[in-house]
């Protein structure tokens, strides 16, 4: 019991099958691990006319009113579609979708070399699965953390294809450009000092997740991922390919995200929405598969530095007081990582009663 709980506190999940393995295999019987039965009752809106808001990285520059455009969208949505990011370069971005393809191609041996192990939460394999019970998500990924470079750990880091360490130090390096740019117009609309909201992610956590998403038969009784919200500050999406399957909550009814050619998708995180006071909101979202086609996708999350207080800023509670608790970054992120994904537990935790 004492070794289950130091690996849950460090981050620790329990092994599972590889899925890809296991859909290439299987005859159409999907083991229950997977299956939802209640998936199909709940409702999907499909209108065209009913997206997540586009934001242009240059017009930010340079235009109040695509200012106001980002501040809506944080508030309204949590969810937009950053077009023209000339942070991250089309040439690596490209690279980077090119390796993460080649290395879910290798040979399931291969792969299995960079396995998650019983504590941590780096490698090749699931997260958050913590009994023997719970339900499991029709996707592999791999997780790696990726800033502050001494924090790397890399065996888990593939050297096949032979291109993806490289690729994967510059696109990290360069994510850092746009997330800090975005971060800085964030806190202006949030009129607070930029500076001193951006210097909390200074030398901050960032974390990629590739993912793959096998087509499944029953496509309609799986998910991908498990509706959550994401706990860290801020995320960048890259779709690998052009198949579909990223869902966002609203109004009760689950909306698919139809992503633009070389947008990242970004999401406010659980962090953001508590440090604005709820300003902010981070929401829900999932992933169903596809019954014929594989998905691939490249999420970055980003945290603040070790030592910040994850708690209202105290400029945002001057006029209705602390909607939210404030702990340290450590007890935040050893609360999150001891739970399994569930919708947005983690953020509704740190609420105050009011």
């Amino acid at each position: 019991m004492v070794g289950e709980e130091k690996s849950r506190e460090l981050g620790g999940s329990l092994p599972v099958a590889n899925v890809q393995a296991l859909a290439s295999s299987c005859s159409g019987d999907i083991p229950l691990r997977y299956l939802r039965p209640d998936l199909e009752l709940e409702e999907v809106l499909v209108d065209d006319t009913l997206q997540i808001p586009t934001i242009d990285m240059r017009k930010l520059m340079v235009d109040d009113d695509e200012m106001g455009k980002l501040h809506s969208a944080c508030k309204e949505w949590g969810f937009f579609q950053l077009i023209n990011h000339d942070g991250v370069s089309e040439e690596v971005m490209e690279k980077m979708k090119a390796d993460v393809q080649e290395f879910f191609k290798l040979p399931q041996n291969e792969k299995d070399a960079y396995a998650k192990q019983p504590t941590g939460v780096d490698g090749y394999g699931q997260n958050f699965v913590l009994s023997e019970e719970q339900k499991l998500d029709w996707a592999d990924m791999l997780f790696l953390q990726t800033l502050p470079i001494p924090e790397r750990k890399m065996r888990f880091w593939p050297q096949q294809p032979t291109s993806f360490r490289e690729t994967l130090d510059k696109y990290s390096l360069e994510l850092v450009k746009v997330s800090e740019f975005l971060l800085k117009l964030m806190a202006k609309n949030l009129a607070i000092n930029p500076d001193q909201f951006a210097n909390m992610f200074e030398d901050g956590r960032q974390s990629l997740r590739m993912n793959y998403y096998p087509p499944c038969e029953q496509a309609s009784k799986v998910l991908g991922l498990t509706p959550h919200s994401d706990f860290g500050g801020l995320t960048l999406l890259v779709q690998v390919n052009e198949v579909q399957g990223l869902q966002i909550k609203r109004n009760g009814k689950w909306i698919p995200i139809r992503p633009l050619p070389g947008a990242f998708i970004v999401n406010i995180g659980d962090v953001i929405e508590i440090l604005s006071n709820g300003e902010y909101k981070s929401i829900e979202h999932r992933v169903v598969v596809d019954p014929e086609k594989e998905r691939l996708s490249i999420a970055a999350f980003y945290s603040p530095c070790d030592g910040t207080i994850i708690g209202p800023l105290p400029e945002l509670t001057k006029e209705n007081g602390a909607k939210y608790k404030s702990v340290s970054r450590e007890e935040y992120i050893k609360y999150v990582l001891t739970r399994k994904l569930d919708g947005k537990s983690s953020v509704n935790l740190m609420k105050l009663e009011s």
